[in-house]
């Protein structure tokens, strides 16, 4: 197109030529800004026919990464993940001193650590096996001194829970009195860039991840030892679909709120930590069997195992709420 545009204004000055050439540059960047826009805004948008798969029955947020859930009858969808106030998905989560995340990839018995919340969704309160209870003012952290922190190799800012959190996590993991730090994040809105922003807080991929009851069934069929929905840390679990009904929807829709779907939640070395007692299976159950037949060819060896969605219209979800997809 450009050179097109150079041949038929051949005989002007030179400067009126470099003119020309530049806006048809801004002129194809317009129309490619353009297009991208459309298309965005196409993918983006809701469809207008559902079908329903089944219901939630059950509704897990995470709010220290890589500890236990707290079970909710209902939470509001926000672009960080559900929620109830302060009680945010994935806003906490343990760091060395050079605020390199941990999980429980390296510590396993991290998944003993249970949280819970105040009546008014204000105060966490952790306890763990061995330990004392510890008493977290959420609100009052917005006032904590800023700092860095790394998940993912990403860098996202936090601020420090303070050294009773950090002598707490550092007894309980590491039988000493420092060397983890306890983090949260304070922002409402995401300041990482993959998945097109849908990547949340502090979580691995995005701000949500739905899971389908008759999946893990089906797997449990191939097991010696069974494992639960928990085993693979949902937000969502839906009874209803058949078998993996899941891998081909594109939208979902829960209550008030709209999801797309992002990608496949790919399986790793996480799911053989049994949740009940911290300790990671010696087969490394169920991840091996589900590589014999979940993996999919552009995934590389990590098995797929639930669905990744993306906000696309918030809105409150509850326990009995029929699911819908497209």
């Amino acid at each position: 197109m450009l050179s097109k545009l150079v041949a038929e204004f051949g005989e002007l000055p030179a400067s009126q030529k470099a003119l020309l050439v530049a806006a048809g540059v801004g002129g194809v960047a317009l129309l490619s800004a353009g297009g991208y826009l459309v298309k965005r805004r196409i993918d983006n948008t809701p469809p207008k026919q559902w079908r329903k798969a089944g219901e939630l029955t059950e509704l897990y947020v995470y709010p220290v990464k890589s500890c236990a859930p707290v079970v909710l009858q209902q939470a509001d969808c926000a672009d960080l993940g559900p929620q109830r106030n302060l009680l945010r998905d994935r806003t906490f989560m343990v760091t060395n001193a050079d605020g390199k995340f941990v999980t429980a990839r390296m510590k396993p018995k991290m998944v003993l650590v249970q949280p819970r919340f105040d009546e008014r969704f204000e105060t966490m309160y952790l306890t763990a096996p061995g330990m004392p209870e510890l008493r977290i003012e959420v609100g009052a952290l917005g006032a904590a001194d800023a700092t860095r922190s790394t998940v993912w190799g990403e860098t996202v800012p936090t601020v420090d829970c303070g050294s009773e959190a950090a002598r707490w996590f550092s007894r309980y993991l590491l039988d000493k009195e420092d060397g983890y730090r306890l983090r949260y994040y304070p922002l409402k809105y995401t300041s990482r860039r993959r998945h097109g922003g849908d990547t949340g807080s502090l979580q691995d991929e995005t701000s949500y991840m739905l899971f389908n009851e008759a999946s893990v069934t089906d797997l449990n069929r191939r097991l010696e030892n069974k494992v639960t929905v928990l085993q693979f840390r949902p937000n969502f679990v839906v009874r209803g679909p058949e078998p993996y009904g899941e891998d081909r929807w594109r939208w979902v829709r829960i209550g008030d709120a709209v999801f797309r779907y992002e990608m496949p939640c790919l399986r790793c070395i996480f799911t053989t930590i049994d949740p009940a007692s911290g300790v990671a299976h010696p087969d490394k159950e169920p991840l091996r069997t589900l590589k014999q037949y979940r993996q999919l060819p552009s995934y590389g060896e990590s098995p797929a195992f639930g669905i990744h969605l993306g906000l696309r219209r918030a809105g409150e979800v509850k326990l009995g709420d029929p699911v819908y997809f497209a």
